[in-house]
């Protein structure tokens, strides 16, 4: 078997660190205290999975590229699984009542659904179920 990493971490470049984890906080997302200052913090996504939430300036100390500027351009597009249509709505649904912006319209595929949010820094967030039982279950 090939790499298998044992987590992910994902990093984000953000304007206002507060403003970002209040935001992620009224869609139900935890973050790790340990892994948080004023620079920085960890979103936990599973207990494998994680978020770093960068202050742009933070973020620019990793890379000697330039932040893409996310009016205009997209980098990397979030996916993360719900655990049923309702949930994909519920999060989507939080995520515009705490300030994002409607990213994509719904999409019904029978099978798979989903529904897409940009965050306050323009990160574009997709959230999505897909039934498993419609694939069949093999022996």
């Amino acid at each position: 078997m090939g790499l298998q990493a044992r987590q992910l971490y994902l990093n984000l470049p953000v304007k206002d660190l507060n403003k970002s984890v209040e935001f992620f906080s009224k869609i139900g997302f935890e973050f790790n205290a340990q892994f948080t200052d004023e620079n920085a913090t960890c979103m936990v996504i599973n207990e494998n999975t994680f978020v770093m939430l960068l202050v742009e300036d933070f973020f620019k100390t990793f890379t000697k590229k330039d932040i893409s500027d996310t009016a205009k351009n997209t980098e990397v597009i979030v996916a993360i699984s719900a655990d049923s249509r309702e949930q994909v709505d519920e999060i989507v649904n939080k995520a515009l009542d705490a300030g994002g912006k409607s990213s994509n319209d719904p999409t019904d595929h029978g099978f798979m659904y989903g529904w897409s949010f940009q965050d306050l820094d323009g990160h574009l967030w997709e959230v999505s179920y897909m039934d498993e039982s419609a694939f069949g279950q093999e022996n």
